[in-house]
């Protein structure tokens, strides 16, 4: 029995055995961080499982789960060798995780078997001038097999040199269309989601009275605010208001001495007609005698 998961950024599929899927669900882990439904799929092409959790001392760390290399792992333990430490699908499809397609190899077999660069689209064929060359890597050197009129017979002298050296790991180069292979029959499974914990009350009541308190202080720095704006805003009519008393006063005043200098004036001028006329009527009383 096969399933098939749904990765979460794309609608492709990983294919799995009920073997496999089992695994995935019953360890504690795994089902733990829900790790069937989280699986997305990688810029390199296999299915992945990534967490970012915080650290103690500051900071983040991301945890990175290869479906493929947990598969193999777990299952194909005994192939793994200090050579062979990496893990690569038989079919070429990085998404079909099944037991029996995936294998351990060295390095140097996942680099040949690996998609070419060349514009040519043959592996180990290079154009030069109206011919073309084929070439293989033999540790890590670049062995000439030789010159061909066309990039197809270079092809296929490379094809012949890979299986002499290199038998099943060796990389051959493909003609014509491929026949698409038919994929296996597998259900579809939507694998039961993890539940949230529902968040816990709080039971203090604490914190909203400190609040209402802040609220009312608020309040009152506001009110004494508006006072005292209203304060300052008054004081200027009240200055303005003692500015026009003394103005007046100061008039009153000015207006006031010119009356006491004219009285004082007419006190004056009374006093010297006394005088003037005292002596006329003394020498009228002598004569008289």
């Amino acid at each position: 029995m096969l399933y098939k998961i749904k990765l979460k950024n794309a609608k492709d599929t990983v294919l799995l055995d009920k073997k496999v899927y089992d695994y995935l669900l019953s360890d504690s882990y795994l089902s733990k961080v829900d790790f069937v439904n989280n699986l997305r799929k990688h810029s390199s092409g296999c299915a992945v499982f990534q967490k970012t959790q915080k650290k103690a001392g500051g900071g983040y760390k991301t945890e990175t789960i290869y479906l493929h290399k947990l598969v193999a792992e777990k299952f194909l333990s005994k192939q793994k060798s200090r050579s062979k430490k990496l893990v690569g699908a038989l079919n070429g499809n990085k998404l079909d995780c099944r037991i029996a397609n995936l294998s351990w190899r060295s390095r140097s077999v996942a680099s040949r078997q690996r998609k070419t660069s060349s514009k040519i689209g043959y592996t180990g064929v290079y154009k030069e001038n109206n011919r073309y060359r084929a070439v293989i890597s033999i540790n890590r050197k670049s062995v000439h097999i030789g010159m061909f009129p066309t990039a197809k017979e270079a092809a296929e002298a490379y094809n012949k040199m890979s299986k002499k050296l290199y038998g099943k790991d060796g990389k051959l180069n493909e003609f014509g269309k491929k026949k698409a292979e038919k994929e296996p029959k597998a259900k579809l499974m939507t694998p039961p989601k993890k539940e949230k914990m529902p968040r816990a009350k709080r039971t203090t009541k604490a914190k909203p009275k400190k609040k209402a308190v802040a609220k009312k202080s608020t309040a009152k720095k506001k009110t004494t605010a508006k006072k005292t704006t209203a304060k300052k805003k008054a004081a200027p009519k009240k200055k303005t208001a003692a500015k026009k008393t003394v103005k007046k006063k100061t008039t009153a005043k000015k207006k006031a001495a010119p009356k006491k200098k004219t009285a004082a004036k007419k006190t004056a001028k009374k006093k010297t007609t006394a005088k003037k006329t005292a002596p006329a009527r003394k020498k009228a009383t002598s004569k008289r005698r």
